[in-house]
């Protein structure tokens, strides 16, 4: 574990001319998509941005939100979610707000998880290595190594994080890089190490690109003719 804090988030210029200089392919729809910003300043808290990661899953937004909101109406203190918060709230609740058993199980899991010290606070995140905040915390039911990417890269802004398992991600890294055809995840991976250390930028682009393409896409088709088309979706993990 560093001794020192590692700080959230990274010069995104800095990163932007990296990508552009490392990869001319890259570039020409960097310049299309333009300039991404991203605010790291936002307080969090593990246990509860993992929570509410646990009740999203595999639900619409607005339906998640709904159940959230429902839960949080059984929260002491507030509308965090927290160990003691989760112990507080019984299986009955849960489930009359609409939540799974199987969330519910897993909920249960991050609050023990939290008092046994395997889900750290945000104070001990900031002093881990990516890799040991991946170890830990996938070690809780329900969340999966993509969760814990998106908690890196979204709350901790970590400038290296390439989640080569999201579909969105491959479907922009094919659009840059036709040739290659099609990117199965390890194959990704490597080919993604061009774009080290900034690869949180690079797949913040590539989310972009993917929809962009999309879009070229089904205007190409006539618009409203390509009926089939659908949004490129992030993986679940």
């Amino acid at each position: 574990m560093p001794s020192a804090i590692i700080p959230r988030g990274f010069d995104l210029a800095i990163a932007r001319a990296h990508l552009e200089k490392c990869d001319r392919k890259f570039a020409k729809w960097i310049a299309r998509v333009g300039d991404i910003e991203q605010d790291y300043s936002r307080p969090f808290q593990p246990v509860d941005a993992l929570a509410r990661a646990i009740l999203y899953q595999q639900l619409s937004g607005k339906a998640a939100a709904t159940i959230v909101g429902r839960v949080e109406a059984h929260l002491p203190r507030g509308r965090r979610f927290s160990a003691a918060g989760i112990h507080a709230v019984s299986d009955e609740q849960f489930r009359a707000a609409g939540v799974s058993r199987n969330k519910c199980a897993a909920l249960r899991d991050l609050a023990e998880k939290a008092d046994a010290g395997i889900v750290p606070t945000a104070a001990g995140l900031a002093r881990m290595s990516d890799l040991d905040i991946v170890e830990h915390l996938t070690q809780v039911r329900g969340i999966g190594r993509w969760t814990v990417e998106m908690m890196l890269m979204f709350r901790l802004g970590r400038p290296d994080i390439l989640p080569i398992h999201d579909l969105g991600i491959r479907k922009g890294a094919e659009v840059v890089h036709p040739q290659e055809k099609s990117f199965k995840p390890l194959e990704l991976g490597t080919f993604g190490e061009r774009w080290g250390p900034y690869r949180t930028l690079a797949s913040l682009y590539l989310w972009r690109i993917a929809d962009l393409a999309q879009s070229d896409a089904k205007a190409a088709l006539g618009g409203d003719e390509n009926k089939n088309a659908k949004p490129v979706k992030r993986s679940q993990g």
